[in-house]
């Protein structure tokens, strides 16, 4: 972690230049209105709601919003440190280049790894419950409408971002109002009072109500972390938005705020209106917007939801492109790889990653992928833990006098944040644990053994020029 990186606004050679010799960049072409819809859809706060987050519900029960509630503080000090560390160091590279200008080159390959690694598996994962929320018109097979859904998102990811921007835009007002709805009615049919928020209950197997206990909390943390966890969105847009010293910290921020309240408050009405523990427990929030309505009002919910999904697979496969844009623009691979990867097509859009995000995505959808989650939530966990370490590190030196916003409380805020992360992945499970140990340990040896021995034309991450600067 000590091998240190070239100043940044020092600009490397790319793997493919353009003609007058100058690495590629992409084109500053949306403001902060733009970049919130696109960084609010990739949190896509309806599918979260509808697809994550009943199963928190079926093992943290009345718990739910609480727990939901915790990480969402958790994540204000997060967004801290990526909206300084954001605003340091503007790169479509995200949580790698500035964990890698910081902290060092292996750890900024690491929270590469651990980055690359939610982000190919979360869409397909995602687009898979489309089929559940399309099936009050027609019945897919889950694996089929998934794998579709990432094709379609693969071929929106190709167009101009401000395009995209619209898309996401429009779909994002139906998934608000499908929360809103399942809020509204909520709070209308309560069937039990606000003291239930922190009852610890959930119903067994028998459908007898058990507690909840504060370690299944803690470990359930994991996951209310990834609920909340694509404000991170922001950072990878930054070399896509304009102004982006001053508009990355306020889109991550104002990401933060406004999805939270999106899916927290649907949480707690669900919470008070759901018949009984069972009905909670179980989850099928469709089932209980139409038991409070009508079977019309569940079908307009349920098609608000698979629009939602199919938002966030537009929204995650252009940050996943964003990602391999820039790893190849830093040369993490072999030549060729480097060259295709970086290449940029008519709309200014990372073609070759865009399509190499996209169609394995759409291949995944036909693997079992349910174990995943728990992987899931082990890497982001440990990847905020090393962004808090980078957020330590980030005014020595001199990125100290380096024009950027500025977190309040630091260095309070990254140390209390890395002591509560590390403490949250000692409670999760030991097989999430290892798989993702595992991992890591491949990507460390990928590291010793090729980047490493080639660390003057390999791994050479880079920083473009801002000029606002």
């Amino acid at each position: 972690m000590t091998d240190t990186l070239r100043p940044v606004e020092t600009a490397v050679p790319d793997a493919a230049p353009t003609a007058t010799g100058n690495p590629q960049k992409l084109k500053r072409s949306i403001g902060i209105v733009g970049g919130t819809l696109l960084t609010l859809s990739c949190v896509t706060p309806a599918s979260t709601l509808f697809v994550v987050v009943p199963d928190l519900f079926s093992s943290l029960g009345t718990a739910t919003a609480l727990t939901i509630a915790i990480g969402s503080l958790l994540c204000i000090a997060v967004a801290f440190c990526y909206s300084e560390l954001g605003t340091l160091i503007p790169s479509a590279g995200g949580e790698y280049a500035m964990v890698s200008t910081m902290a060092g080159r292996l750890a900024g390959w690491l929270v590469f790894v651990l980055s690359l690694l939610v982000v190919m598996i979360v869409p397909p994962v995602i687009a898979m419950g489309t089929a559940d929320y399309l099936a009050p018109i027609v019945h897919l097979n889950p694996s089929v409408a998934g794998a579709a859904v990432m094709i379609l998102a693969t071929l929106a990811g190709l167009l101009d971002l401000r395009a995209n921007a619209w898309i996401t835009g429009i779909f994002l007002v139906l998934e608000v109002i499908a929360a809103a709805l399942v809020a509204v009615l909520g709070f209308a049919h309560s069937e039990r009072g606000v003291g239930s928020l922190v009852s610890m209950q959930v119903a067994d197997s028998g459908g007898h109500p058990d507690t909840v206990t504060a370690m299944l909390v803690v470990s359930g943390l994991a996951i209310a972390l990834f609920i909340t966890q694509g404000f991170s969105t922001a950072v990878y847009l930054s070399e896509e938005l304009e102004n982006p010293r001053r508009n990355v910290a306020r889109t991550v921020l104002a990401t933060l705020a406004i999805s939270t309240v999106i899916i927290l408050v649907p949480v707690v009405a669900i919470t008070m209106g759901a018949s009984d523990l069972s009905a909670l427990t179980g989850g099928d929030i469709s089932a209980m917007v139409t038991a409070w309505s009508n079977s019309a009002v569940g079908t307009f919910v349920s098609l608000c939801v698979a629009l939602a999904i199919i938002n966030a697979g537009i929204v995650m496969v252009i940050q996943n492109s964003r990602v391999l844009f820039a790893s190849a623009r830093d040369k993490a691979w072999p030549g060729p790889v480097n060259e295709g990867l970086s290449r940029l097509g008519r709309f200014g859009s990372p073609w070759v990653a865009t399509l190499l995000v996209g169609v394995p995505g759409a291949a995944l959808c036909f693997v079992n992928l349910d174990t995943l989650y728990g992987v899931t939530g082990v890497s982001v966990t440990a990847m905020y833990l090393l962004v808090a370490v980078a957020a330590l590190l980030a005014r020595r030196g001199h990125h100290r006098h380096t024009p950027a916003w500025r977190m309040p409380l630091w260095p309070a805020v990254p140390v209390l944040l890395i002591a509560v992360l590390a403490y949250i992945l000692t409670q999760q499970e030991t097989v999430y644990l290892l798989w993702t140990g595992g991992i890591t340990a491949v990507a460390t040896l990928y590291w010793a053994f090729y980047l490493r021995p080639r660390r003057d034309t390999r791994w050479l991450v880079s920083i473009p020029e801002d000029a606002e600067a």
